[in-house]
């Protein structure tokens, strides 16, 4: 390490905001951290939730990467020159249409209004046709099976779907796209000084897990395949990439126009784009039979393991496995849940209906103490419920829930299954069905776990990491007792950012590789949860009426679908 002060920059895009983390790189302090909302965003623009299409305006990002590095450079002072490196992280997979020279179609005048214009957010489920054609075909077409190592089922909420749904529902877009880029691969792009779209390089986590991109059958699915879902993807094809890289890797330096904008200089490189949950593993010290589990709005469940344990064999019904998409040297293994947090803000917003509608609006109230209501009862809410639904006696009766509130991302992906509840009685209040949620989301955890180690990979350690993680310890210790391990808090409140950050350390050449520097920068731990005695038991009687719901309603769901 070299022993002259030096500063990185870890930029995390999460689903609400982008958040940015200026980090000493010799001693791992957290200098200064700045979160910016995405205001179209949060006029809920471009998005028909009734229809599953959740899409973002690239400006909304643009905007918010300005804000946010502009104020952790300005508050510390540091100077631009020792700021080494900028690694960028963000949700997936997010594509965006681009014109020829690499704009956002969205950012042009004729486009700027036009949702399949804008970058297709992570949780948009209009492409569950698409996807299941994709699937249908992977095993129909007599070549390699390219979903092998996504775990045997393409999702909707992946690339190639995305960008098919969207070339079918809208001619201009599609003639107008001349290539496709991920969200963390546009930003790296945007703050580069490499600007071929072809030669630069595409993140090899987004590439690998999201778009089928596998060394066994030399990068993405080949043009005959791709041309037998649509010409277009064959087309496309051809614009894209070849080679995928880590994000240990240099993509560029910072460009004259950013670095001007930002206050810094054009000697501070830029990393190669990551995902969020890959860099958040990165940050809470991810080490082998280790499971960090990202809990936000959804969750993303993160593992290492040696290339020659994992080898040739592709573990079924997860969000693949890809070479160096966490740690450079060993393959990760990603899984996760559609809805975690957005299930019990769902909840949430049913119960608010009243609120919205009548208290905040009535006129015999005035606007300061709508104003001090409305934020009185926002930041009790889940707090209130919490404390309620803990303190439900064990014998009373508990609904059971399912939280594909959002579908099932994994095991085995479904984005066409809905959420359900049964046993519910006069008797059942609030509290019980916020318990009944929570238990659901601990348990389509407890199935993720399963499957990995039914599939031979070992757990012994979950680490959690995010506002769910450090702001519910009623959700943790019902999560402890679900998976019946102890669970370790990441003690960042920005541990993808930080993750981000310990990329840039390496590419910046701070460090020798990641290990060792995750080892110096990632984050302490705050707190631990252990399965109580006792609860353990009455979990797993739930966990079976979970099971049968589960069942039940997946049936029910491919019989329709089948009719």
């Amino acid at each position: 390490m070299s022993a002259n002060k030096s500063y990185v920059i870890g930029l995390d895009y999460g689903t609400d905001s982008v958040r940015a983390v200026l980090l000493n790189a010799t001693n791992g302090e957290e200098m200064a951290t700045d979160v910016a909302y995405y205001q179209r965003w949060k006029q809920k623009l471009y998005c028909n939730a009734s229809k599953n299409r959740f899409r973002q305006h690239p400006l909304d990002h643009i905007e918010g990467l300005e804000q946010t590095i502009k104020t952790v450079v300005s508050t510390t002072g540091v100077d631009p020159k020792t700021i080494k490196g900028i690694c960028i992280d963000t949700t997936g997979s997010s594509p965006m249409p681009l014109s020829k020279d690499g704009t956002p179609l969205a950012l042009l005048p004729e486009f700027a209004e036009n949702p399949n214009a804008m970058m297709v957010l992570w949780k948009d489920h209009t492409a569950i046709e698409e996807a299941n054609e994709i699937n249908g075909l992977s095993r129909s077409w007599g070549g390699w099976d390219f979903t092998e190592f996504e775990g045997g089922i393409y999702s909707s909420e992946w690339f190639w779907a995305k960008i098919l749904h969207v070339a079918r529902e809208d001619e201009k877009v599609k003639n107008a796209a001349y290539t496709w880029m991920e969200h963390c691969d546009y930003i790296t792009y945007l703050l580069s000084d490499e600007k071929d779209l072809k030669s630069f390089k595409r993140s090899r986590c987004a590439a690998g897990h999201k778009a089928m991109w596998h060394q066994n059958w030399g990068g993405l699915p080949p043009e005959k395949f791709l041309g037998k879902l649509d010409p277009y993807l064959a087309e496309l094809r051809g614009r894209l990439y070849d080679e995928t890289y880590t994000s240990d890797t240099v993509a560029g330096n910072l460009n004259a126009e950013w670095a001007e904008r930002l206050g810094l200089t054009t000697e501070t490189v830029v990393a190669v784009g990551t995902f969020d949950a890959h860099a958040g593993a990165v940050g809470a010290k991810i080490d082998k039979h280790t499971l960090v589990r990202v809990m936000g709005t959804s969750t993303c469940d993160i593992i290492v393991a040696d290339e020659n344990l994992i080898k040739e064999k592709a573990v079924k019904g997860i969000c693949g496995q890809v070479d160096g998409s966490v740690i450079p040297g060993m393959v990760g293994l990603e899984a996760g849940q559609s809805a975690f947090g957005d299930l019990l803000a769902w909840f949430k917003d049913v119960l608010s209906w009243p609120l919205s509608n009548l208290v905040y609006t009535a006129e015999s109230i005035s606007e300061i103490q709508k104003a001090g209501l409305k934020k009185e009862i926002e930041g009790n809410f889940i707090k209130e419920l919490s404390i309620a639904a803990e303190n439900i006696p064990l014998e009373e009766s508990i609904p059971t829930a399912l939280d594909w509130i959002n579908g099932r991302r994994t095991p085995d992906a479904d984005q066409g299954l809905k959420a359900a509840m049964m046993n519910l009685s006069l008797g059942t209040k609030a509290p019980h069905v916020f318990k009944a949620l929570v238990n659901a989301i601990c348990f389509g955890a407890k199935k993720i776990v399963d499957r990995f180690e039914e599939e031979g990979v070992k757990i012994n350690t979950v680490i959690g990491i995010g506002g769910v993680a450090r702001k519910s310890p009623f959700i943790m210790q019902t999560l402890a007792n679900v998976l019946n391990m102890p669970i370790k808090i990441a003690a960042s409140d920005q541990a993808p950012a930080l993750g981000a950050a310990i990329y840039a350390s390496v590419a910046a050449g701070i460090y020798r590789d990641v290990i060792e520097a995750s080892k110096h920068l990632g984050s302490d731990f705050e707190a631990e949860y252990h399965p109580q005695e006792g609860q353990v038991e009455v979990y797993k009687n739930l966990l079976a009426s979970y099971s049968g719901l589960s069942a039940y309603i997946e049936n029910s769901t491919s019989n329709r679908y089948n009719q």
